[in-house]
């Protein structure tokens, strides 16, 4: 019988992995946040009061194994002056099917049903969340969107009103042999599934392994300088009892070519591995070669980080 994985996350991060770890004799439980309100995405929650569906669609076309042409169909975005301009289709399906069945998990079943989907794709919740921070300044920034724009450290992340996390994915961590946090953002991506007090509770009675795929490069204004250590604290603060177990990151050398362009378009750094701040925070630490350059920018390799997980999870 296969191993069961839960990861949790969002964005194009939580995707990226996907698309490799499918390859492998795993049975995942993709769980994906719901509080984006840019984009595509969030003018559709403006006008149907519906959970955000763009990280979702992403993860079902990673997951998907039909052709091509139609995975990009999923993918592509309008280029008009009209109201369309902007749209995925993909978000423009899980809404219409959002419309006709009044579930979202209910609509991302028949869309992976669609598109041959083998694993389970879950929402942390069927509300309409919304996403709210504080500043080290005491601002308060409402919505995911301005959060990301805001390039701050951030005193708390929090929700406006707690969610009510859908009983499917407790039940998928509670049955999990391991839970991963993806690489992506802390504050938009990873800790929008944490700070869930229902999840928390199922990770403080799970006993199988928490993993975290740590982000390679840096976050403007929210991890300037972070090394891998900090990442780890940061999720460590705001978990309850259970802490992270295990991290796996990328050693690979950055040109300085590379790393310039990073720093001058984007405003990002390398993350650099501090082996003993981690080997303090009792955390194994699993290291390789993990990044290849794809369309001219830095992407996990997502076949070799999918038989890194696989080794650790069939050697634990």
């Amino acid at each position: 019988m296969h191993k069961k994985i839960v990861v949790l996350g969002g964005g194009t991060g939580l995707s990226y992995l996907l698309k490799g770890l499918k390859e492998f004799p795993v049975d995942i439980t993709a769980v994906i946040t719901v509080s984006d309100n840019g984009k595509s995405t969030g003018k559709l929650r403006k006008e149907f009061k519906t959970p955000a569906v763009g990280d979702i669609r992403r993860v079902i076309t990673s997951l998907s194994e039909i052709d091509d042409p139609i995975k990009k169909m999923m993918e592509y975005r309008f280029k008009t002056s009209s109201d369309l301009d902007g749209h995925a289709v993909g978000n423009l399906i899980l809404t219409s099917m959002l419309d006709i069945t009044g579930s979202l998990k209910e609509s991302i079943a028949c869309l992976s049903k669609l598109l041959d989907v083998k694993h389970k794709v879950l929402p942390i919740s069927e509300d309409s969340l919304t996403l709210m921070a504080k500043t080290k300044e005491g601002k308060v920034i409402e919505g995911e969107e301005q959060i990301t724009q805001a390039h701050h450290y951030f005193e708390k992340i929090y929700y406006k009103k707690e969610p009510k996390v859908l009983k499917e994915v407790i039940k998928a961590i509670d049955e999990a042999d391991l839970i991963i946090f993806s690489m992506g953002s802390l504050y938009t991506s990873i800790l929008p599934n944490i700070i869930c007090k229902q999840v928390k509770q199922a990770l403080n009675k799970s006993t199988s392994p928490i993993m975290y795929l740590c982000n390679a490069m840096t976050q403007p204004g929210e991890t300037d300088n972070y090394k891998v250590s900090d990442h780890v604290k940061l999720l460590n603060n705001y978990l309850d009892e259970r802490k992270i177990d295990v991290v796996i990151a990328s050693n690979t050398k950055v040109s300085r070519k590379m790393a310039k362009k990073y720093e001058t378009e984007e405003q990002k750094n390398p993350v650099k591995i501090d082996k003993d701040k981690i080997k303090e925070l009792d955390v194994e630490l699993i290291d390789e070669d993990l990044l290849v350059i794809d369309d001219h920018t830095l992407k996990h390799n997502s076949i070799k980080l999918g038989s890194l997980i696989t080794d650790y999870i069939l050697r634990n």
